[in-house]
């Protein structure tokens, strides 16, 4: 599409996120709550909706929604009500969906995302409420028939529904990137997509520039990776442009995306409200929630990304981009703290965990939980090479590597051990420094004849012949010295 015509529009974008509780049961039975179990293994007469059963509140789907929504500066409902959203879908036993409608526990809230540009957005929520989820409609086993797992039925869910402030693809990715980082900091959803546990749902309008009203929305349901809403928005946004540039009209439907062929197909009109038949919930009493509560909740709250972002970059003096590599995932910012106990070297520690170690989790695959250095003897690591005992080249090519395997003695002792204490003292770093005069004669005499630049190839040298013992401070001040002399 030409970039003209482009130009003249602009989308309107809303996200709506559901995301699968990591409780041990189900939303209103004690139904195991597992992903990947053996198909409709964990359910009962609760789940498959048998007449005279009766659901039950998950507490524990009360304190992540509670979590989630203190996290995101939402008011928090005070008193609530549960309803019965009526729909049929085959993987739906009951027919209806408990869900929150008029009362839902978190309203308000914001999200800040990092535009590319380097500047900060706020994007609204609408609401958060607590639901159920359905079951699994299985198409690619049987060629004949749709196989139904109804494992994910009363999986409970929260629902973030975000206000219509987002523009782009772009944002939208940045946002549900924030929004998946924020969940798992919380410990409330795993945040897996390719598994189901987060899927988003897009509402998408254009308009011309400047309008005051949106445009004809469109919804596309139950995307499973960041990328492929970016990638559906995209699409969307230029069908819909490309419409009403050839003169057509927008119809409000429900559209799905193939992320094979990279387009979104239609499905149905969209239903309206109404046409759920959203009534009470007549087998679950009113939920009350008081500030005690809610102040419990608010006390047991980790650290969360943003607030270690602006502690990393304005106490600290990390850069933006290390700040974000260490507060990417919870397990990395919880290591860093750690090692933050046993050092006040942040950009050192900052510097080793996403170097070396970045590098070891990377090589083998493995999570910062699987790190065999405890954060304590990383920091006696950067504890030597601050007291000029080691280089930090020693450090890294030959004292990590073997503490890596030798998970018993301390840094200093696996110096001591392998002879790679430095050597700071003006005679021993001398007697280099002659060595090196000795044997690079054709280079000391350009030296002196103004080719200053060999200094760092003389260098080297030094360290050559010293193994990498000599200080590197001293050794290069004292070289200097030596060849001003000559």
């Amino acid at each position: 599409m030409k970039e003209e015509i482009r130009s003249k529009y602009e989308a309107v974008i809303g996200l709506e996120v559901h995301a699968q509780m990591l409780t041990k049961s189900k939303a209103y039975s004690n139904d195991v709550n597992e992903f990947g179990a053996h198909p409709n293994n964990n359910i009962s007469a609760i789940t498959l909706g048998h007449p005279g059963t009766l659901p039950k509140m998950n507490k524990k789907t009360i304190e992540y929604a509670i979590k989630l929504g203190l996290a995101l500066g939402c008011d928090i409902a005070r008193d609530q009500y549960f309803a019965r959203k009526n729909y049929f879908y085959p993987d739906l036993p009951k027919g209806y969906q408990i869900t929150q409608d008029k009362t839902p526990i978190c309203t308000g809230g914001f999200v800040h995302i990092k535009l590319e540009e380097g500047t900060e957005k706020t994007i609204g929520i609408t609401r958060i409420h607590m639901e159920e989820d359905a079951g699994k409609s299985i198409h690619d086993v049987d060629i004949y028939d749709t196989l139904v797992d109804l494992n994910r039925a009363g999986v409970p869910l929260l629902e973030i529904v975000s206000e219509p402030d987002l523009r782009s693809s772009q944002e939208a990715y940045y946002y549900l990137t924030e929004i998946r980082k924020l969940v798992r900091y919380l410990d409330i959803c795993d945040g897996n997509m390719e598994e189901g546990s987060m899927r988003c749902d897009a509402n998408i309008s254009v308009r011309l520039v400047g309008a005051p009203e949106f445009g004809t929305k469109v919804e596309v349901k139950n995307m499973n990776s960041i990328r492929n809403v970016q990638r559906a928005i995209e699409f969307e946004i230029i069908r819909q442009i490309e419409e009403l540039e050839n003169g057509g009209t927008l119809s409000q439907e429900t559209r799905s995306f193939d992320a094979l062929k990279g387009i979104t197909i239609s499905m149905r009109s969209k239903e309206a409200a109404n046409d759920y038949r959203y009534f009470p919930e007549p087998d679950l009493l009113p939920l009350v929630i008081d500030e005690g509560q809610i102040n419990a909740i608010h006390a047991e709250m980790p650290a969360l990304p943003r607030e270690l972002f602006l502690k990393y970059t304005k106490e600290y003096g990390l850069s933006e981009y290390d700040a974000y590599i260490l507060t990417d995932t919870k397990s990395i910012a919880n290591y860093y703290e750690t090692l933050l106990l046993h050092t006040k070297n942040y950009k050192s520690a900052a510097n080793w965990l996403m170097g070396d170690v970045k590098s070891y989790l990377n090589q083998y695959g493995v999570e910062i939980d699987a790190f065999p250095i405890p954060a304590d003897r990383m920091a006696e690591l950067i504890a030597l090479i601050d007291a000029g005992k080691v280089s930090t080249s020693i450090a890294s090519q030959k004292i990590f590597p073997e503490m890596l395997v030798n998970l018993t003695d301390a840094p200093l002792q696996i110096a001591e051990t392998l002879n790679l204490i430095q050597d700071s003292s003006e005679d021993g770093i001398s007697t280099f420094i002659q060595e090196v005069i000795a044997s690079n004669p054709s280079e000391i005499e350009r030296y002196k004849n103004g080719e200053k630049q060999l200094m760092g190839f003389l260098m080297g040298q030094l360290m050559k012949v010293s193994k990498g013992k000599a200080d590197p401070k001293v050794a290069n001040e004292l070289l200097r010295k030596s060849l001003e002399n000559l």
